[in-house]
C-alpha cells in the first residue's frame, strides 16, 4: 500500500515538475538567445527530462509492475494511449496544454473511463 501510495504521489509530483520546466523553457525561448538565455533554457530542458525519468519510471511500474489495475487495463484504455501520445510532444508550449491534458485523461483513466464495454 505504501509503495503504492508513494508511486502515485511522485508520479504525480513530477506532472507539476514538468509543467514549469516547459513554461520555463517556452520563456526563456522568447527572450534573445544570448549565453544567459541559453543556459535558462537548458536548465529547464535538465528539469523536463528529470520529470520525464520520474513519469515514465514511476508510470512503468504502476502500469505493468503489479501496483496498480494491470497491463491489461492500462493497454485497452484509450485514455492511457492519449497519455502516451501527448508525453511524446516536443514543442515548448504545445507541452505545457499537453501536461495538463496528460492530468485530465489520467484522472479520468483513474476512474474508468475510456474502458471499451464487453
Amino acid at each position: 500500500m505504501t509503495i503504492r501510495w508513494l508511486l502515485a504521489a511522485v508520479h504525480l509530483l513530477a506532472l507539476g515538475v514538468g509543467l514549469g520546466a516547459v513554461w520555463a523553457r517556452g520563456r526563456a525561448l522568447q527572450a534573445p538567445l544570448d549565453v544567459p538565455a541559453l543556459r535558462r533554457v537548458f536548465y529547464a530542458d535538465t528539469w523536463w527530462g528529470i520529470a520525464a525519468v520520474l513519469w515514465i519510471g514511476t508510470g512503468l511500474l504502476r502500469a505493468f509492475g503489479g501496483y496498480e489495475k494491470g497491463a491489461f487495463y492500462y493497454l485497452h484504455n484509450h485514455f492511457f494511449w492519449a497519455k502516451m501520445g501527448l508525453l511524446a510532444a516536443r514543442i515548448s508550449c504545445v507541452q505545457a496544454l499537453h501536461v495538463v491534458l496528460m492530468v485530465l485523461a489520467a484522472t479520468a483513466m483513474a476512474r474508468g473511463y475510456g474502458v471499451p464495454e464487453r
